[in-house]
Parts: C-alpha cells; sequence; structure tokens
C-alpha cells in the first residue's frame, strides 16, 4: 500500500531516531484502535524536520485499503519521540465516499417528481423583475392579470438566449437526423403553432399527434415525416355494384303461367287441374339435382 505522496516542499532529512521509532508509533495506533485493527508497518514520510509519520495497515473488515498514520517528532537533542496524532487514512486502493456535490448541482433536468419543489434562486441570471410595484388600486392590477402580465420576474434576455440555443441545438432542432431528412419543415407545416414574443420568429409548438414533437417546442426549419403537405396517393378499389354470390345459387326449371296463377290463388277451377299437373312436372326433380338428393333423403323440398 502505498500512502499519499509527502508535499514537494518538505524537503527535510529524515531524522534517524524518527525513522527507528516504529514500535513507539505501533504502540499508539494500538492503543487508539486495538491490537487486532493494527497490521505491518507499510511505510513513513518525512514531515519536516524531525518529523515524521508512520504508516501501518489496517487489518479492520470495514476498511480495507486503508492505513494507520502515527506523526511523531522530537525535540532537539532529545533521545526520545513524542506523538503528535494518530488518525486513519485512505490508501491508494480505499474505498472511499464520492466528493460531495451540492444538492443544486446534483438535480439534473427530469428529475423532479410529482410533490417536488426546485426552488428558483434570487439572483438567478435567466430571470429578471416583472414590474415595478408602484401601489396601483386592486383594480388596475386586476386588468393586467387578465392580460398576461403582472408576473413578479420574467425571462431576462440572459434567459431567453439561453433557451433558444438549448432549443435550436436539441433534439427538435433542424440538425436533427429526423430533421435533415424530411422533406419539409415546420414554418410550412399547418400543425406548426407559432410561439408569441420574439421567440416565435424561431420556435412553434407542434401539435400533431402522430409526430415525434408533438406538444413540445420545436424550431420553424425543424421538420418530420408528419408534415401536414405529405399526401399519399391512394388507390381505386374495384366496385362491387354488380358482384354476384354464386355460392348459394340453383338453376330452377320455368313454371308456367298457370303454375304461378295457381300458386297466387287467383286461377280458375279448371285452371287448378291443369295447374296441378304443371306444378307436378315441375316439382320432378331431375337427376342428380338438388330437389332429387332431398327427396331422396326424405326431406319435402318447396319451390316459389
Amino acid at each position: 500500500m502505498t500512502p499519499v505522496k509527502a508535499p514537494d516542499q518538505v524537503r527535510a532529512k529524515a531524522d534517524a531516531i524518527c525513522v527507528a521509532a516504529v514500535d513507539a508509533a505501533r504502540e499508539a495506533a494500538v492503543e487508539e484502535a486495538g491490537a487486532a485493527q493494527v497490521g505491518e508497518h507499510l511505510s513513513y514520510r518525512v514531515e519536516g524536520e524531525r518529523l515524521l509519520t508512520h504508516y501501518f495497515a489496517s487489518t479492520h473488515p470495514g476498511y480495507v485499503g486503508w492505513c494507520w498514520a502515527v506523526t511523531i517528532t522530537r525535540a532537539s537533542r532529545a533521545k526520545t519521540v513524542t506523538v503528535n496524532e494518530v488518525v486513519m487514512l485512505p490508501g491508494d486502493e480505499a474505498i472511499v465516499a464520492p466528493e460531495w456535490v451540492p444538492w443544486s448541482d446534483r438535480v439534473q433536468p427530469g428529475d423532479l417528481r410529482p410533490g417536488d419543489l426546485y426552488p428558483t434562486p434570487a439572483d438567478d441570471p435567466r430571470l429578471m423583475p416583472g414590474f415595478a410595484d408602484t401601489g396601483a388600486p386592486d383594480e388596475v392590477l386586476q386588468v393586467v392579470e387578465e392580460l398576461g402580465l403582472g408576473r413578479a420576474r420574467v425571462l431576462s434576455p440572459i434567459g431567453r438566449d439561453d433557451a433558444a440555443e438549448r432549443w435550436y441545438g436539441g433534439e427538435l432542432g433542424p440538425e436533427s437526423p429526423i430533421a435533415q431528412a424530411a422533406p419539409y419543415k415546420c414554418v410550412s407545416c399547418g400543425y406548426w403553432i407559432r410561439l408569441a414574443d420574439s421567440l416565435g420568429r424561431v420556435f412553434g409548438a407542434c401539435s400533431n399527434e402522430m409526430a415525434p414533437g408533438e406538444g413540445r417546442v420545436v424550431a420553424a426549419d425543424y421538420g418530420c415525416g408528419a408534415h401536414s403537405d405529405v399526401v399519399v396517393d391512394s388507390v381505386d378499389n374495384p366496385s362491387t355494384e354488380h358482384a354476384f354470390d354464386t355460392t348459394g345459387y340453383d338453376d330452377l326449371d320455368p313454371v308456367s303461367e298457370s303454375a304461378v296463377e295457381l300458386l297466387a290463388g287467383s286461377a280458375s277451377a279448371e285452371d287448378v287441374e291443369e295447374g296441378a299437373e304443371v306444378v307436378g312436372e315441375a316439382a320432378e326433380p331431375e337427376s342428380g339435382s338438388v330437389e332429387l338428393a332431398a327427396a331422396e333423403a326424405g326431406v319435402e323440398s318447396v319451390k316459389a
């Protein structure tokens, strides 16, 4: 294990008595942590004139890669050393906590969830005062609010430029792959709604639910395949007006006019007898017909 290197500005020569005081340094580490947690002697580092730090391995299972650092010194012409401090320090292979990052720097776009609050700094350069309080009556303030004015803070030029650069260079800007492949631009699309204010010269909102930018701010020269001018020629389907279903169609023998009158109930008595013969002849099934098959199966066939 290699402890942290000594600062470059320390050029003092190692004191022989301090270097040899390994046992005294170990006793100080054992007194601090216990004999079970102090391992072998690793190295030493010169801190200054007659000032030196001894390093011992830490055997604690929760501090793998750490070491005990015992700093000792001695007075001029003294033969014994004095312990200054005993601390545990991480080595090159030690597991340490990551560097502390303030919460305001850790929060990223998309991290906010329902119920979360993200306070705006009072000196946020992206905002500026929206109005000056002149003590106007409530009636005037109500009219101002109805006109969309009266916000305590509004976008500053810095905030407006920052948003424009972020939107224009993002996935809904003209440099995105889908915009490069699109045949038309959003500025000519019927679904594109221009923004108000000065940003409306470059940006708008998409209202096409089939487009990737639906409900989001898109650049005027962005484009996608869901442009309103994209039209596909439809193929005319053949008309089914004169189509017939022949799967259930049967050829029937013609019936005489007398038989038709008989069935309708308007024939005379002489015609009834004649018509009965005609019906009988017409009802006689031919060989191989559907009626013949029904007659052989004992099913009565009725023909109108």
